[in-house]
């Protein structure tokens, strides 16, 4: 397993982050026994970043990666949480990134996970109505505690990560350290600002969707009806499952058949070698799925399927049915 330093920061955190989103799903994610499996076999393997939120399955994936973590397992990982999304249908101020809200969220996922600390406490969305400063004074007071050890944020903008340093400076507090956002073939929207900005300031990056919720994989075929079972059988949201992203995958797909390797596996690879990036996110739903990430480790592009693949999918564009029909080819900003 190869481990890279999260941003500017000296932690080591392995090429790939198991993420726990599927975990203690009943309906169609993953049991507690088979998702204590996986990360299991995920940590044989080499992986020691896990990354899970409140809000999955609200507080289940939690509970589920702490058990799995007993019995001395806990200080083998580098685990991430993330806070912000309501947990509380009834209370007005159980969701956001204000400091009322923020000081319950912390102790109740160090519950859940049955830990002292969070090695990584990540905002989940930016909030523009709650000033940075407050959310920053709040994870700085933690991470003073030694209940956390990393900030960071989640689908932030250049100019949001930029502000926050800017805050951090003036106030004299803990920096966010690293940013998660989407990142994918069929989604190469950061290249444009997010990942210049996280390289010259030195934010780590660990993307999520690194195949596109499985559209990279193959399984799904334009023109074609989906296979029962999968995450998108019934379609998904428009502007990543849509008629326009299905032909681009198209083309992928025999990019992979000529040069004689998995979609599934190439598109993780290529991710993990993007500039800038540390870990790209898996999100197994079964022990298969876990075994087939790992074997992505092994694929390693080159400057020439770089090329080809810039080709089909141009860098800093979103393949969308907005962006191929409502506002024209040059509408890039989508």
């Amino acid at each position: 397993m190869e481990y890279r330093s999260l941003g500017r920061t000296g932690a080591q955190v392995s090429a790939l982050c198991l993420g726990c989103m599927n975990f203690g799903d009943t309906k169609s994610g993953t049991s507690e026994g088979e998702s204590i499996r996986i990360i299991h076999r995920a940590m044989d393997a080499g992986i020691n970043f896990l990354d899970t939120a409140d809000v999955y399955v609200r507080g289940v994936s939690e509970e589920i990666t702490g058990k799995a973590l007993s019995d001395g397992k806990r200080d083998r990982v580098f685990l991430a949480t993330k806070f912000f999304n309501r947990m509380d249908d009834q209370d007005p101020n159980a969701w956001g990134s204000h400091r009322f809200h923020i000081m319950k969220s912390v102790e109740d996922s160090l519950r859940r996970l049955n830990t002292d600390h969070i090695d990584l406490y990540q905002l989940h969305r930016p909030k523009a109505s709650i000033p940075i400063d407050e959310t920053l004074r709040a994870l700085d007071d933690l991470v003073t505690q030694g209940k956390v050890r990393y900030i960071g944020t989640s689908t932030f903008g250049a100019w949001q990560l930029v502000e926050s340093l800017w805050v951090s400076k003036e106030m004299g507090l803990n920096r966010f350290v690293c940013e998660q956002p989407p990142y994918n073939l069929l989604d190469r929207r950061i290249e444009r600002e997010l990942l210049p900005c996280c390289r010259t300031y030195g934010f780590g990056v660990i993307p999520w969707a690194p195949i596109a919720g499985g559209l990279l994989s193959g399984k799904y075929r334009a023109g074609q009806s989906r296979p029962a079972g999968v995450r998108y059988e019934k379609g998904a949201f428009n502007n990543r499952d849509n008629e326009a992203a299905l032909l681009k995958v198209e083309d992928y797909l025999t990019f992979c058949d000529q040069r004689g390797c998995s979609p599934a596996h190439f598109a993780m690879a290529w991710c993990a070698a993007q500039p800038g990036i540390t870990s790209p996110i898996i999100g197994p739903r079964t022990m298969e799925q876990l075994e087939d990430y790992l074997k992505s480790l092994e694929l390693k592009p080159t400057a020439e399927d770089f090329q080809r693949i810039d080709q089909i999918f141009e860098p800093g564009t979103h393949v969308s049915n907005y962006y191929s029909a409502d506002f024209g080819p040059n509408a890039r900003w989508i």
